[in-house]
């Protein structure tokens, strides 16, 4: 139970296309979050939880999407690229779906701290993008807001790179609901598509243009 925030609506990726300022409120919600010193007590590891994911399926019955491994062991280039340059792990709300903010039109509130956890600041960034089908404008409305102006390339590298990774991610997640017979949505639509969105981001110029920044540092 929390309180109420009085003239607030959820978001979605139509709201945050409409709402002026949304992409930037979202940054500066972000920005908050990073900075505020919070520790929480689980750590959002990537590859880990990839490599915890798999295992979970590796007992059930459901295919992975063809190449999938394939694109895992590529993803071995970021793992290691990320490593040799890591940002100090902050708290990070971790699963920012559109409708997990509320917006008032002058500030923004996150909610749903599931997945919350100790992370890369740049994955929230990242994420939000991918779920709110974010366009070149949007993203770079949220960027100048976070960073209080433009980003330097190895941060958009690390946000671009992640917007992959969560796709591979949540590509796992959601064929865990479909073996567990999750009635919500069709999840073997949604780890596809998402699976194909990262598999055909993985494959551009400018991932690995990106991938290089952030070797750079």
């Amino acid at each position: 139970v929390t309180r109420y925030i009085a003239g607030a609506e959820t978001m979605s990726e139509e709201k945050f296309k409409v709402r002026p300022g949304s992409p930037a409120r979202a940054g500066e919600a972000f920005r908050k979050l990073h900075n505020s010193g919070a520790v929480f007590p689980f750590r959002f590891e990537l590859f880990a939880m990839i490599d915890d994911y798999l295992k979970v399926l590796s007992t059930k019955e459901i295919a992975l999407p063809a190449g999938y491994h394939d694109v895992v062991r590529d993803a071995e280039s970021v793992r290691s690229a990320l490593a040799a340059h890591p940002l100090p792990l902050v708290a990070c709300h971790c699963d920012p779906l559109c409708e997990n903010f509320l917006d008032t039109g002058e500030r923004m509130w996150i909610v749903d701290w599931e997945y919350s956890g100790m992370n890369d600041p740049l994955w929230d960034l990242g994420d939000l993008s991918v779920e709110g089908k974010f366009d070149l404008a949007q993203d770079e409305e949220m960027m100048r807001a976070y960073f209080g102006g433009e980003a330097r390339p190895a941060e958009r590298g690390r946000i671009v790179i992640y917007k992959a990774m969560c796709d591979l991610l949540w590509t796992l997640w959601g064929l865990i609901q479909l073996a567990n017979n999750n009635p919500v949505d069709d999840f073997r639509a949604y780890a596809d598509g998402r699976f194909a969105r990262c598999k055909a981001l993985m494959e551009t110029s400018e991932f690995s243009r990106h991938l290089a920044a952030i070797r750079r540092g």
